[in-house]
């Protein structure tokens, strides 16, 4: 701008200092804005204190599908149930050998061993009487009674189930189950019938496997 005269230079002057006086007074102004601002903030964080942001409740965040646990301890009850089992259908006299006297010896054991039990030359350590049960309860009373007595270290025990005198047509019917029961008890070495004085033909001597215990 060219000033054509004295009056024209003041008038300009006069201008610039209006428009410098003008935009001192707006950067106070943003200077005075910013600071309130930093102020008002700066009073929030003191009121309020340290804040965090506030979690979305409304997501759910879902664990990863586990396998299912191996029931362990159920698998091996199931193995021992499977490998104490005995049966009625088992047909002693197509696989061990049974003598006339109504003994019985595991293959490997010798005939002494049966003669020493006749003669009575282990202790009975202990007995089940399996008089008056019914034959499912009778094989579930032989069965824990020998995996006990086998447990115990027991060597040597008596086994009574009666002459079956009392049975339909007088025939010894347990007698012959609780035979083909003490044969498929791997625990079971050898046994016979007892002698007269031990129960006879009511009862017979077993014979067991030293516990591994």
């Amino acid at each position: 701008m060219k000033a054509k005269s004295l009056k024209d230079l003041q008038h300009i002057q006069q201008k610039l200092a209006e428009q410098q006086k003008l935009a001192a007074a707006q950067e106070a102004a943003r200077l005075e804005a910013e600071r309130r601002a930093h102020a008002e903030k700066d009073l929030f964080v003191r009121a309020a204190g340290a804040v965090k942001p506030v979690r979305d409740h409304r997501r759910v965040h879902l664990a990863p599908d586990q396998p299912p646990p191996i029931a362990v301890q159920q698998q091996l009850d199931e193995q021992r149930v499977l490998r104490e089992a005995i049966s009625d259908e088992f047909d002693a006299a197509t696989l061990l050998d049974i003598d006339d006297a109504l003994s019985f010896r595991r293959p490997g054991i010798g005939t002494d061993v049966t003669r020493k039990l006749r003669k009575g030359g282990w202790s009975i350590q202990g007995e089940i009487d399996l008089h008056g049960l019914r034959r499912e309860e009778a094989r579930e009373a032989l069965a824990g009674f020998m995996r006990d007595a086998h447990r115990r270290g027991l060597r040597c025990v008596r086994v009574v189930h009666g002459k079956g005198l009392g049975s339909p047509g007088k025939m010894p019917v347990l007698k012959g189950k609780v035979q083909s029961w003490l044969i498929q008890k791997d625990e079971v070495l050898a046994f016979v019938q007892a002698r007269g004085d031990e129960g006879g033909a009511g009862a017979v001597v077993v014979l067991l496997k030293p516990s591994a215990g």
